[in-house]
């Protein structure tokens, strides 16, 4: 595995995120400012490591604020340092914090419209929140009653719906977003798809859209021992054959460690349309 190369210099939200290598050895990167992204594949097929890749780059962009979802804790946890806020195992502050975020996108949404703009941009100094969510199904439709599930639900897809104007991006990952586990409404609500091995063509096609199979583009095919190759639609509408860059645990302990250093030195001053939510006690350790 070869050294990892640290930036010399912060990132931005608003520069495209590298996520790998297309099949003739060209640079991957796509714009995730303004958009949303669903990844899904079976267990071990790589994409809790392409989750790894976007909160990297979001953990060194001081004008991005991390919301941490991970139901296992483990999959983001090396992250904790450079979050606003690090959910675990607990459904209630899941929806907790995914009812802050509605009101920050209300908050932000009034904003904007005093102001006479649509959206936020780089000139505005407005803080983009990044919500990775690993596992969702954790929250969706395993843990918690089926009144739980569905406040989580609901507060989730009213946050990918409405978010992307006011500088609220969501990135979630999950085994596979069926109807019982994402349901369609909000699955549509994602811009990006990223499809990591399937079994079969329909859990390739609930990923990457309806149809995309027939055409040739499925992830069913893609061989079980080729962790990290997967199908990737995004700007252009059209999948996109990728091996996902690869991030080892001691590459995100020093990239982690580098991110906090930035954020600390950073210190970006709250405004009205981004304040940070107060980290609950030990989630800085």
């Amino acid at each position: 595995m070869a050294d990892l190369v640290l930036p010399d210099r912060p990132l931005s939200i608003w520069q495209p995120v590298h996520l790998g290598t297309d099949e003739i050895g060209a640079a991957v990167r796509v714009t995730l400012a303004e958009r949303n992204m669903l990844i899904g594949g079976e267990p071990g097929s790589g994409k809790s490591v392409a989750l790894q890749l976007v909160v990297a780059h979001g953990a060194l962009s001081p004008d991005c604020r991390l919301v941490l979802v991970d139901g296992k804790r483990v999959e983001l946890g090396l992250w904790r340092r450079c979050g606003d806020r690090f959910i675990g195992p607990s459904i209630d502050e899941a929806i907790e914090t995914m009812h802050w975020l509605q009101g920050l996108i209300d908050e932000r949404t009034d904003l904007l419209l005093q102001m006479k703009r649509r959206k936020v941009t780089p000139d505005l100094g407005w803080p983009v929140y990044l919500m990775p969510v690993d596992e969702v199904a954790y929250f969706s439709a395993t843990v918690g009653t089926s009144v739980q599930q569905k406040a989580f639900n609901a507060a989730n897809r009213d946050v990918v719906a409405r978010g992307r104007a006011p500088g609220i991006i969501a990135v979630e990952a999950t085994q596979r977003p069926s109807a019982d586990i994402i349901p369609t409404s909000l699955r549509d609500l994602f811009g990006y798809r990223w499809a990591f091995r399937c079994s079969t063509e329909a859990s390739s096609d609930t990923i990457l859209g309806h149809g995309w199979a027939s055409k040739g583009y499925t992830a069913e095919e893609i061989d079980p021992q080729a962790r990290g190759v997967s199908w990737l639609r995004a700007e252009d509408g059209v999948p996109r054959r990728i091996k996902a860059a690869y991030l080892t645990d001691d590459h995100i302990i020093q990239l982690a460690a580098q991110a906090a250093e930035l954020r600390a030195a950073a210190k970006p001053a709250d405004t009205q349309s981004g304040n940070v939510i107060p980290l609950r006690e030990g989630d800085a350790a």
